[in-house]
C-alpha cells in the first residue's frame, strides 16, 4: 500500500471535530499505557471532562510523548473481553511532553488553573535519588508555583504502594527540605497528597493491535492502548484546588483506602508476581497460560488463603473478588506478558509479599504461600540475567553464592532479617529448588 492509500492519522481534528480542546488543569508524570487507560480514561468521562485537560510528562524517554503529541495527545482505548473489542477515542490528554523538560513542567506546575498533578513512576521511583529523578522533577516544579504564589495542589499517587499518598508526601518532602527549609514547609502547608487504589489490566500494546485499530477505525493510532473492560480506582485525601467529578465514571471516594490498597496489592498484584516469577520458570509467557497450569493455579489459591485471612472489613467481598480476578486473569485475549509483570521483584516483593508472610508468621504459622512468591523470584532471578530491577548489580553479585548462601544473599535484598531467620531460609531455598527443578511445564 502507498503513502497516498494509508489511513489518516489519528488528530483531534479527525476525532472530535469542532470542540476546542480542554484547558490544562491536570499535569501527570508517568506518560505510558497505563495512565492512558486508566485515569486519563477516568479524566475522559467525568462529566466535567471539558473543563479537565491533562499535559502529560514521561519518564524514561520522550518516545511517547513525541509520538502522542503529532496527534494532538488524542488515543484509542481498546476495549478487548471474550466477546469481542471495542474501540473509543480519549480525549483528556491535551499535551504530552519529554519528562526531561523541566522548564516546561515547572510552568504547567506552577499555573494557578493548575490543581492536581497525578503520579504513575512505579514503586521502584518513590525511593530513587538524584536530580533527575521524578519526584525530583516534581519539587522543583512545586518551587515554581510556591514562588508563583498560585496557591494550593494536589498530588495524586496511582502507584502500587500500600499507603502511596504518604509515601509520596515522605519522599517529596525529604527532598525539599534537603533542597530549602522553606519549601518543606510550603509543601507542608500547601500541597495535599492523595491515597488511591487503581486497577485495570493494560498490557503492552502490539503491531497487530495498532493495526486492528487502523483496519476497524479507519485511522491511524500509533498510541492506541488495549485494556481489559474492568476498571476500578479508589481515592482518599483532599483537593484543595478542585477535581474532576471522576465519580462519574464509577470512581469510589472513601475514609479509610487500606483495606482497599491491601485487597489489590495482595490479591491481585501478589497473584501477578507469583504468576510471573513461577510461570516464566515453567515455560510460560502471559498471565493466562500461567493460570491455566495447575501448579502455578495453586501456588496463587495458596496465597490468596492466607492473605485473605489478613483482609477484614465490611464491603470487601473477598470470595467474590477473587473469582472475578480468576476469571480477568483467564481473559486470554489479553496477553499480559509476565515478563512486563517481573520488573523490579525487590520492591515489589515488599509490598505483596512480605506483609502478608509476617502476618502469617506473627500468628504461628509458616506463611508457606507467602513464602513461595519470594522463592519463585528467586528461582527466576538465578535462571536469567535478563530481568530488570533497581538492584540488578546486587542480585548477580548475589548469585555467584551456591546453595543456601545465595539464597540468603538474594533474600537479603528484599529484607535482611529474611536472611536471618534459619528456618524460613530453608523454606524457602527448598521451594526454590523445587521450582527451579520444574523448569518446564508439561
Amino acid at each position: 500500500m502507498s503513502a497516498q492509500q494509508l489511513p489518516p492519522r489519528l488528530t483531534r481534528a479527525i476525532a472530535f471535530p469542532g470542540q476546542a480542546a480542554p484547558p490544562v488543569r491536570m499535569v501527570h508524570l508517568g506518560l505510558g499505557a497505563f495512565h492512558r487507560s486508566h485515569q486519563a480514561w477516568y479524566t475522559h468521562h467525568a462529566g466535567d471532562a471539558a473543563e479537565w485537560g491533562i499535559a502529560a510528562f514521561t519518564g524514561r524517554s520522550p518516545g511517547a510523548a513525541e509520538i502522542l503529541a503529532e496527534q494532538d495527545g488524542v488515543f484509542t482505548v481498546v476495549e478487548r473481553s471474550g466477546a469481542g473489542d471495542s474501540f473509543e477515542v480519549i480525549g483528556s490528554v491535551v499535551e504530552a511532553v519529554d519528562g526531561a523538560d523541566v522548564q516546561r513542567l515547572a510552568e504547567l506546575v506552577a499555573a494557578p488553573g493548575t490543581a492536581v498533578v497525578t503520579l504513575t513512576i512505579t514503586e521502584a521511583a518513590y525511593a530513587a535519588t538524584g536530580d533527575g529523578t521524578p519526584l525530583a522533577r516534581l519539587v522543583t516544579a512545586l518551587a515554581a508555583r510556591k514562588n508563583a504564589d498560585a496557591g494550593p495542589i494536589a498530588v495524586v499517587s496511582c502507584d502500587n504502594l500500600a499507603g502511596n499518598g504518604t509515601v509520596a508526601r515522605t519522599a517529596v518532602e525529604t527532598i525539599a527540605d534537603a533542597a530549602d527549609p522553606a519549601l518543606g514547609e510550603w509543601i507542608r502547608a500547601k500541597v495535599s497528597f492523595v491515597s488511591t487504589s487503581v486497577d485495570r489490566i493494560t498490557p503492552r500494546t502490539t503491531p497487530d493491535d495498532l493495526a486492528e485499530v487502523s483496519e476497524q477505525c479507519g485511522y491511524r493510532d500509533e498510541s492506541a492502548v488495549v485494556a481489559e473492560p474492568f476498571s476500578n480506582w479508589i481515592l482518599s485525601g483532599d483537593f484543595p484546588g478542585g477535581r474532576p467529578r471522576w465519580e462519574d465514571a464509577g470512581a469510589i471516594f472513601v475514609d479509610d483506602i487500606e483495606p482497599y490498597e491491601n485487597r489489590k496489592l495482595w490479591l491481585l498484584n501478589g497473584a501477578h508476581s507469583i504468576l510471573a516469577y513461577a510461570g516464566l520458570v515453567r515455560g510460560h509467557s502471559t498471565v493466562a497460560e500461567a493460570l491455566s497450569d495447575d501448579v502455578c493455579r495453586a501456588a496463587v489459591e495458596a496465597f490468596w488463603d492466607e492473605a485473605s485471612r489478613h483482609l477484614p472489613g465490611e464491603g470487601l467481598d473477598i470470595p467474590g473478588y477473587r473469582q472475578a480476578l480468576l476469571e480477568r486473569f483467564g481473559n486470554s485475549r489479553i496477553a499480559h506478558h509476565l515478563t512486563q509483570i517481573a520488573m523490579d521483584g525487590t520492591t515489589k516483593l515488599r509490598m505483596r509479599a512480605l506483609p502478608v508472610l509476617a502476618a502469617e508468621r506473627a500468628q504461628g504459622r509458616s506463611g508457606e504461600g507467602a513464602a513461595r512468591m519470594i522463592a519463585a523470584w528467586l528461582a527466576y532471578v538465578c535462571a536469567t540475567d535478563g530481568f530488570q530491577d533497581p538492584l540488578a548489580d546486587d542480585i548477580r553479585t548475589a548469585k555467584t553464592h551456591d546453595g543456601e548462601q545465595r539464597t540468603a544473599a538474594l533474600l537479603a535484598l528484599i529484607s535482611p532479617g529474611l536472611a536471618g531467620d534459619s528456618a524460613l531460609l530453608s523454606l524457602i531455598h527448598r521451594q526454590q529448588e523445587a521450582i527451579a527443578a520444574a523448569r518446564t511445564h508439561a
